[in-house]
């Protein structure tokens, strides 16, 4: 057994904790949030990511469901310029999605890990010292202590990165666009869709979640300046300013902005690394390898990535020769979606007028596209075989009344 301390409690790092408790390992997880984090924008769970859900949670994962009806396109008046129903999203290709608040499947992953894990909230690593035989990790309020293996789960700007592997600057790939976050009460009409209002260079984007009384607001524009991380009256801001003369819902988004308890705001942009991990230390998600939202695989990756490096500690007793089969078992598949970020870019976020005139004739076939089979990212979210993980003799998995247990 195998002492391991996750930073991260979001997604990657509780799935992955999930997974190594059912391998017998003993498994802490440290949070700089004092809880795990309600809310959020709507991901995807797609291809085999779906199919990972050998935890027996599918169900709650599928109660959760935004039940997103369609994705509409709008002009700057509000005209429908396409309407994408939800059956084409989802059945694209035959590959199997479900879309869900990352806030409730981050309350899901908490549920059925929290009577079995360690769970160290409103604290962060702030040392790392390690040898062939552990890892010292130092906190910023708790005492020290020694581990067999620490995991950075802790998304685009990992703390677990920095310490080990250097600067962010040195693996951030952005992509020229920054965007802002946050809800908004919905006076707008929209019942279970998503609404996406373009100019070039700029998205505006609507998103109502079931019959939740706000609207999840998205503004994404290309922004080749930012202000600092942590100055929030400055990003709101520039947001403003780059949609100061946007029509649509935009001019009453940008007056409730400031009143947002849930702003956030960052760059688009990619982790690319040529290993995720250094000894005993490794990277599982966005901190590895982020996708950015812009390939809707993200959430995906941190699930199998989670799974992977799970299943290869518990199929190896030697944790450095366990670390980089995890990166030979996954990183054709973390590159192949990645690369499906650049298409995305050209869907959500057109940069020239002609660009977006395509687009909109793209989407306007793209019912048709998909009633012939024609895909687009669906390969790429497929694109890798799991393999059971061994349960240890005697496991019998969690309470099926704290969490569930594994199908």
């Amino acid at each position: 057994m195998a002492t391991v301390l996750i930073s991260g409690a979001s997604v990657a790092g509780p799935a992955l904790a999930f997974w190594l408790h059912r391998a017998g390992h003993d498994v802490t997880v440290v949070e700089r949030s004092p809880t795990v984090r309600d809310g959020g924008y709507p991901i995807d769970l797609r291809g085999v990511a779906v199919d990972v859900e050998r935890m027996g949670l599918l169900d709650r994962v599928q109660a959760a469901r935004t039940e997103t009806r369609q994705v509409s396109f709008v002009s700057g008046r509000g005209r429908r310029i396409a309407a994408i129903p939800s059956e084409v999203l989802d059945g694209n290709s035959g590959i199997r999605a479900v879309e869900l608040p990352r806030g409730d499947l981050t309350g899901i992953l908490f549920d059925a890990t929290r009577h079995d894990v360690e769970y160290v909230f409103s604290d962060s690593i702030a040392g790392l010292d390690q040898d062939p035989s552990g890892v010292r990790v130092t906190f910023e309020c708790s005492a020290p202590r020694t581990v067999d293996l620490v995991v950075g789960a802790d998304g685009l700007h990992s703390n677990v990165r920095r310490l080990a592997f250097g600067p962010e600057e040195g693996y951030r790939r952005d992509l020229g666009l920054a965007y802002a976050g946050f809800s908004v009460p919905n006076t707008f009409g929209l019942d279970r869709e998503a609404v996406i209002c373009n100019d070039p260079g700029r998205a505006a984007a609507l998103y109502v979640v079931r019959d939740l009384p706000h609207v999840i607001a998205l503004l994404a524009f290309a922004a080749p300046e930012l202000p600092d991380r942590h100055d929030v009256a400055a990003q709101q801001d520039l947001a403003a300013a780059a949609f100061a003369d946007a029509g649509w819902h935009v001019p009453e988004v940008l007056a409730r902005m400031p009143e947002a308890a849930d702003f956030y705001f960052d760059t688009v942009s990619q982790i690319r690394m040529p290993e995720w991990t250094r000894g005993r230390v490794a990277l599982v998600g966005d901190a590895g390898y982020a996708p950015s939202f812009l390939s809707g695989q993200g959430t995906s990756l941190a699930v199998v990535g989670a799974y992977a490096l799970a299943g290869v500690l518990a199929s190896m007793t030697d944790v450095a020769l366990a670390l980089p089969a995890y990166e030979r078992a996954v990183r054709g598949f973390v590159e192949r979606n990645q690369a499906t970020a650049d298409a995305g870019g050209r869907v959500i976020v057109p940069a020239t007028r002609g660009a977006l005139w395509r687009r909109n004739a793209m989407l306007r076939l793209m019912p048709l596209l998909a009633g012939l089979g024609v895909g687009g990212g669906a390969g790429a979210a497929a694109s890798v075989e799991l393999a059971e993980l061994p349960t240890p003799a005697g496991w019998g998995g969690p309470d099926p009344g704290r969490g569930g247990a594994p199908a």
